[in-house]
């Protein structure tokens, strides 16, 4: 069939406007469906977000699906504003109607304590209209536009005046101040910086150093490491604490992840470890916290040394290096096992992938053979984890009578039907194997219906390493084993305080300009769950 266009203007001027109104035309187009495309990744993005907060994690992925929806949903609005300013240019030189965005109603005030900056243009003289010169103000139209200052820095000179007596001729002077790291060249705001930098942000010393450079203040190297093991060092009374705080719940969580070394002619593979208190879900009221350890392998004896005068419940996988914790004549005394459930429904949810399925069927690509099985006990692990969302912050008793009624009856069904399934399978049956793993622990799979303070997944440990995993492809490696023990120590202290809703540089800079003066036996006053920030008075800089 012809699709030639009809009736076109023999004109050349005619055929160039009808040439541009079609051009413009096409890019408003174009911005149209850019605006709905983002518009509609918006509202993905909000419902995903309101999802988590109603309900919580429902799978394993879903805090990666928020973070994938946001990043298309960021990379829609700039291509829905390009498209905005492209056909807002071609409509300029038409006569065609422009195109403006109807953009999502997210933007906010601006904070109040920010300070404001009072830019007026000069005002006209003369009237637009007759010419006049007698004109009165009746008001303004004033547009806010946040703005940002570059980075100051500053040399703080701190003199002390020399005084010579007239009597004895001895010379009096005020005492030195206390200086965080020794000969004091960096003030507790710069030293809270590169340590926050480096372990929270997850940015080495070489690259802080070369911005610090462009920004016209030349670091060594040398000099900024140098002060990160001061720091480390000033900071160990409040580590001390921070450990026996978590040592001292009735239940942890546990985990560990992995940690590149730099070795000699080769990369070896470290480990840190992670111990979790966290009492909010059973009502109680000791604030949260994490413990981070080092160590150069995955041997047992690692968390047999770190837990060696803890008693209590420790949440964690199946790790072989646990078992002699759980051991009745263990000393201090035995710890309780509980499973995380989370780990056991992984490998069923592998085999039980749906959209995984169809992400590949839409690519063209082999589909995953599914199990009729697994996706049912997904469905049935699935709804202890939506038991557990109604009880989320009750006391231990009242989870645990709520579990009896509500969650007992489910485990028995699931228990009957995983040890009959597992009479029928192969026992190279991946399905099996998921089962055995399960049934094999029993017993720390359901202690969390006879014991209220026990949590069903051990998120709360993964939650923690995740900046870690995150950080890896930033620093790739440790360069030591010193290096790995002072980043466990500074993890601690920096995941501690976002853990309270705490600002981690803050605290830093705060708890470094006053650890020195402060008394031994107040040291706690400084952890962040009691840390009040100073008012009013001048800090050191």
């Amino acid at each position: 069939m012809e699709s030639r266009p009809r009736n076109l203007p023999d004109d050349v001027d005619a055929l160039k406007a009808a040439l541009l109104k079609a051009w413009a035309e096409n890019a408003i187009a174009r911005a149209v469906e850019s605006d709905d495309k983002a518009l509609i990744a918006h509202q993905k993005l909000v419902i995903a977000k309101l999802q988590r907060q109603l309900y919580g994690p429902k799978a394993e992925r879903s805090a990666r699906l928020v973070d994938q929806l946001e990043l298309t949903f960021e990379e829609l609005a700039g291509s829905a504003t390009e498209d905005e300013i492209a056909a807002e240019r071609a409509a300029a030189k038409t006569t065609v109607k422009g195109f403006t965005r109807k953009r999502p109603d997210v933007r906010a005030t601006f904070p109040e304590h920010l300070p404001r900056e009072r830019v007026v243009i000069d005002p006209p003289t003369i009237c637009d209209c007759c010419g006049g010169t007698r004109l009165r103000k009746i008001g303004e139209d004033v547009t806010q536009t946040l703005e940002s200052i570059p980075r100051q820095w500053k040399v703080v000179e701190t003199v002390r005046e020399k005084f010579s007596c007239r009597d004895c001729e001895k010379i009096s002077q005020a005492p030195a101040p206390y200086h965080v790291i020794p000969r004091g060249w960096a003030g507790p705001s710069l030293l809270a910086m590169i340590l926050f930098e480096k372990f929270g942000q997850h940015q080495p010393l070489n690259r802080q150093v070369e911005r610090y450079a462009r920004e016209g203040v030349p670091i060594s190297l040398s000099t900024a490491a140098d002060a990160v093991g001061a720091s480390c060092s000033v900071l160990a009374p409040l580590l001390a604490r921070l450990e026996a705080h978590v040592m001292a719940a009735e239940r942890l969580h546990g985990d560990d992840t992995t940690v590149p070394v730099l070795a000699q002619g080769k990369c070896d593979v470290g480990r840190c470890w992670v111990y979790v208190r966290d009492d909010r879900p059973f009502g109680g009221q000791a604030p949260p916290a994490a413990m981070f350890y080092y160590s150069r392998d995955r041997k047992g004896e690692h968390p047999q040394a770190h837990l060696a005068r803890y008693t209590g419940i420790l949440q964690a996988d199946a790790f072989g290096g646990y078992t002699k914790l759980y051991e009745p004549t263990r000393q201090p005394g035995p710890i309780e096992e509980a499973a995380c459930w989370a780990h056991a429904r992984r490998p069923f949810f592998a085999m039980a992938d749906l959209e995984e399925n169809a992400r590949r069927k839409a690519a063209g690509k082999k589909e995953i053979p599914l199990s009729p099985m697994a996706i049912e006990m997904v469905h049935q692990i699935d709804a202890l984890f939506e038991i557990e969302r109604a009880i989320n912050g009750c006391s231990a008793e009242e989870r645990r009578a709520y579990r009896q009624q509500h969650s007992a009856p489910l485990v028995k069904v699931l228990e009957v039907s995983m040890r009959d399934a597992c009479t029928k399978l192969s026992r190279n049956h991946d399905l099996f194997k998921a089962m055995n793993y399960m049934l094999k622990r029993w017993s720390s799979f359901t202690r969390f219906l006879d014991d209220g303070r026990v949590c069903l997944s051990n998120n709360a440990a993964e939650r923690a390493l995740r900046g870690i995993a995150l950080g890896r492809k930033s620093w790739l490696f440790c360069g030591s084993d010193r290096g790995g023990q002072r980043a466990a120590a500074m993890y601690s202290l920096i995941v501690t305080a976002k853990m309270n809703d705490v600002d981690p540089q803050a605290w830093l800079a705060d708890v470094l300009s006053r650890i020195a003066a402060h008394p031994a036996h107040q040291l706690d006053e400084l952890l962040p769950w009691n840390w009040v920030p100073r008012t009013g008075v001048a800090q050191a800089a």
